[in-house]
């Protein structure tokens, strides 16, 4: 069996502030030991990564790097075990985290899963109301 090649490509990325605005007003949120996802339907066929690493705990650029680093090779490791069709934004759960691979794939895998169902949970809550 051939070996699966993931990319992590330009259009899976969130550049811009309002596609973070929109997660944050409108996303459903799963929290675990190591992140905070936050998740909302995007329109696309794809999903997209956005990442939130503060400078207020993190002062060094080197070390916010590493978690994004950590973060993004996550996503692209399990892009094809996560909701399609979705925006995530990844936030660290806590101050001062020093994440390794294997936990941070399997916690995003859990939690993507989990914010996207609570979203969509919402959304069908949400329409009945709106129709009549």
């Amino acid at each position: 069996m051939p070996e699966r090649r993931f990319r992590f490509r330009p259009h899976m990325r969130l550049r811009r502030g309002a596609d973070f605005q929109r997660a944050y007003r409108r996303g459903s949120r799963a929290r675990g030991n190591l992140l905070l996802v936050v998740a909302v339907r995007n329109g696309l066929d794809h999903s997209r990564l956005g990442l939130s690493v503060g400078r207020k705990i993190w002062r060094h650029a080197v070390d916010r790097n590493r978690v994004r680093r950590m973060f993004r090779e996550a996503f692209r490791l399990s892009y094809p075990d996560l909701p399609p069709g979705h925006d995530f934004v990844l936030i660290p759960a806590a101050p001062a985290l020093e994440p390794t691979l294997a936990p941070t794939v399997d916690e995003l895998v859990s939690l993507a899963r989990k914010a996207a169902r609570r979203h969509a949970e919402r959304e069908a809550a949400r329409t009945p109301e709106a129709d009549s």
